[in-house]
């Protein structure tokens, strides 16, 4: 086993959701180690706030006991690594999926672990807004970055890039396919947020005719006006309508990017708004994919505002069998999309980096969670030494 590049008993800086809505705390933290032969320690460079980092910001979202680490999506380097690792080595350069698989070689009984969410979804992982992060199954889970020598354009591209390969740009690019999205269909895409923007740039670089981005944000608006995307203010206008006068027979394919924390055009919560919006626009045979979280909680220290949300909620079934429209909707597996998304990257065909607004350091964190919360960001990064 390498040994660590720390001492015993350190700690770092990390964020902290302690169960008090709209509040992080950034804490000294026990620098992870080894704990069985597969795991890997991940020294962290670039990690990120995400909009699922909001759900658990507001208290609506996580596991049932409170505190537990923050943040799901990172790049950094290998900092030690157990007997059992193979095809990795101290030194390289590595994206940390958001989502780890035990390894189990029968599917049916692998497991999902998830970081930042506490343990009941990561069972002590921990999360990637840290200076380390421990990675089990290791050799299974850890996606090499390209070295600049396999970068075809002659540069390197920067941690920003594939940092959101970890989570953002193969949530987007997976929900647009799951659409079941083929080049030359309409899209619409509800929330110009991170995911959002990214679900419209992959359908742009995939070859949609037309992709229509629908959010109330001026800023983010903007920026997928920038790629190329038609924007819709739903606070303006219907975006329904808005969305049939370009498209009198509805779009082909519709991408989710919101979840159950929508709001209507009252900026009030309304939780199947997007799903409504979705079947209305849709063209007969059209697809609906559906990558923003739906979840529904009791109350807890972990989610201490959980069952303001409710756990089911109204579906326009009769218009989708009608329509013989099609659902994909879950939890994207990184790994299925992290090499083609890489090489997108290392080839400067994709730079998704467009979305940043802001760089930070750990200790910058709670206020700019509140900058992000007030949709005064559109993408934080949290870069370490």
């Amino acid at each position: 086993m390498a040994l660590a590049n720390v001492t015993a008993n350190a700690t770092m800086r990390g964020v902290v959701w302690q169960g008090n809505p709209y509040q992080m705390a950034v804490v000294d933290l026990p620098v992870p180690t080894i704990q069985v032969a597969t795991d890997a320690i991940v020294r962290v460079t670039t990690s990120a706030i995400c909009g699922t980092d909001l759900h658990v910001y507001h208290g609506v979202y996580g596991s049932a006991n409170a505190p537990w680490g923050m943040g799901h999506e990172a790049v950094g380097i290998i900092d030690q690594i157990g007997d059992n690792v193979f095809g990795f080595s101290v030194g390289d350069h590595v994206i940390i999926p958001d989502i780890v698989s035990n390894g189990a070689a029968d599917q049916g009984a692998a497991q999902s672990l998830v970081f930042g969410l506490g343990d009941d979804y990561g069972q002590g992982m921990g999360g990637t807004q840290a200076e380390y992060v421990r990675v089990p199954f290791a050799t299974q889970n850890l996606v090499q970055i390209p070295t600049p020598n396999n970068s075809t354009n002659g540069a390197a591209p920067s941690d920003a890039e594939y940092l959101f390969v970890a989570d953002i740009f193969s949530t987007a690019w997976t929900g647009v396919t799951w659409s079941g999205f083929e080049p030359g269909d309409s899209v619409a895409i509800f929330g110009a947020g991170p995911v959002g923007l990214l679900a419209a740039y992959s359908a742009i670089l995939r070859g949609a005719s037309r992709v229509y981005s629908v959010d109330h944000e001026p800023a983010r608006l903007d920026k997928a006006a920038s790629i190329g995307a038609i924007p819709i203010n739903f606070v303006d206008v219907d975006p329904v309508q808005a969305i049939l006068s370009y498209e009198p027979a509805g779009v082909t394919r519709v991408v989710d990017c919101v979840g159950f924390e929508a709001v209507n055009r009252n900026l009030e919560h309304e939780e199947n708004i997007v799903l409504r919006n979705a079947v209305a626009v849709l063209a007969s045979h059209g697809g609906l994919g559906v990558v923003g979280v739906y979840s529904a909680h009791q109350n807890s220290s972990g989610a201490p505002l959980g069952a303001d949300y409710p756990t089911q909620i109204d579906f326009p079934a009769a218009d989708f069998f009608s329509k013989g429209l099609s659902w994909r909707a879950g939890a994207v597996p990184v790994l299925q999309v992290a090499q083609e998304l890489n090489q997108l990257i290392a080839s400067g065909k994709a730079k998704p980096s467009f979305i940043v607004t802001s760089e930070i350091g750990i200790e910058q964190a709670p206020e700019y969670y509140e900058r992000f919360d007030r949709h005064e960001e559109v993408k934080v990064l949290i870069n370490f030494p």
